[in-house]
């Protein structure tokens, strides 16, 4: 026998070698359990902390952002209402303090209706003047010479200036300009819905009515005038297209007294004979241009002004004048007037802003001013030597007023 089995044998005796190593698979064994127990413990742990330092991350990232919202939030408000230093006295002494202002309020954007004139490109046209006016026309009264055009043959709405026609029928009807008549629910605008200060009941004579719807262009005035006409209104519109006829405005079409209708059309070529008619009768060319009016309308007395607001201040010999606008037509200006010694009708369509179609009349007006002859070799500085040229959008070429109108 081996060394080694007399060893064994000492230590376990008889005890075969074979439950000795099973006892100490077991042993060890034994001792290995704890060891992978805590191995697997500690795994765990691990991936506990891991999902825990995940959460608490997503938790600062998120709370994070709310503050971030909140001082943004903060931020937006003291932009908005800002606040100010004050100085207050009080008991002989200054006091500084801060007050809030208030918050801007910002009003709904909501974009202009296009003129017809815009749609039909017309308001891309350049001019020698500049003008913001879509159309243009400036004639001697006297001789009929064209001394200005822009775009003068287009058929646009004219909104207001239907009611110099009005007029015109009016007078030519002979009816008593000392009649009452009265506004009633007829004359409610169903087509603009735009209000007026002539209530219903108001009673005032055909005389007031006139004066009004030419100088203030109240729309109900015209209206009455119209509907009070024999056969009433239908039958006063078919006098207006039969007169626009008989002074050869074959571009011209009336489908109503007041202009509210876009329907009411004419070109500045017709709008020229529509001004001299009207100027040739003495009643039209002092409503016109009257700069104020009072009438009682239901025991209150209504205080009323020229819608021209060259008639009520500037520089100006006016004859007669119209202004007009709806939104198909763009502010719109027809006068009579005298510059330099001359009588000159004027006609603006098609305007861009309420104030430009009274620019361009004053500048026109200074272009006659400088340029009486229109023949001046050098003009003045800001007016090109020949300012009744036209040129259409993207044209190469520019026209002469005068070979336009001959048709050449």
């Amino acid at each position: 026998m081996f060394r080694s089995d007399s060893i064994f044998s000492r230590f376990f005796g008889s005890t075969p070698l074979s439950a000795v190593a099973a006892a100490v698979l077991v042993s060890v064994s034994m001792v290995a359990a704890p060891v992978a127990d805590a191995a697997t413990t500690s795994a765990s742990t691990q991936k506990t902390s891991k999902k825990q330092a995940k959460s608490a991350n997503a938790e600062k990232k998120s709370a994070s952002k709310t503050a971030t919202k909140s001082s943004r939030s903060k931020v937006a408000k003291s932009e908005a209402t800002p606040s100010r230093r004050v100085i207050v006295l009080k008991n002989g002494k200054r006091h500084v303090v801060m007050a809030q202002r208030a918050a801007p309020v910002r009003a709904a954007f909501t974009p202009a209706k296009p003129s017809l004139g815009e749609a039909m490109g017309l308001r891309g046209t350049d001019d020698a003047l500049a003008l913001r006016s879509s159309v243009a026309l400036v004639m001697d009264q006297n001789s009929n010479e064209v001394l200005f055009q822009k775009n003068a043959s287009a058929v646009l709405p004219i909104a207001s200036i239907t009611k110099l026609m009005t007029a015109l029928v009016v007078m030519d009807s002979r009816l008593p300009m000392d009649e009452v008549l009265t506004i009633s629910e007829d004359d409610r605008d169903t087509e603009k819905h735009s209000s007026s200060r002539l209530r219903f009941g108001t009673q005032l004579t055909r005389q007031e009515l006139l004066l009004l719807a030419l100088m203030s262009s109240e729309n109900r005035a015209a209206s009455a005038l119209g509907r009070s006409y024999p056969g009433g209104l239908p039958a006063f519109v078919q006098a207006m297209n039969r007169k626009a006829q008989e002074l050869g405005m074959n571009d011209s079409h009336f489908v109503d007294s007041s202009g509210l209708s876009s329907s009411n059309v004419s070109s500045a070529n017709d709008l020229v004979r529509m001004v001299n008619a009207a100027y040739r009768n003495p009643t039209i060319r002092e409503f016109s241009t009257q700069t104020e009016h009072e009438v009682n309308v239901l025991g209150r007395t209504q205080h009323y002004v020229s819608t021209n607001r060259l008639v009520r201040g500037g520089n100006w010999e006016i004859g007669l004048q119209k202004t007009g606008f709806i939104s198909e037509a763009g502010q719109c200006l027809v006068m009579q007037a005298k510059v330099q010694g001359r009588n000159v009708v004027m006609v603006f369509l098609d305007s861009v802003g309420k104030l430009s179609r009274f620019a361009d009349a004053n500048r026109v007006k200074e272009w006659l001013e400088h340029s009486p002859s229109l023949s001046s070799p050098q003009p003045p500085r800001g007016f090109p030597s020949s300012p009744n040229l036209t040129q259409g959008p993207g044209s190469a070429h520019a026209v002469l007023a005068s070979q336009q109108s001959r048709g050449i």
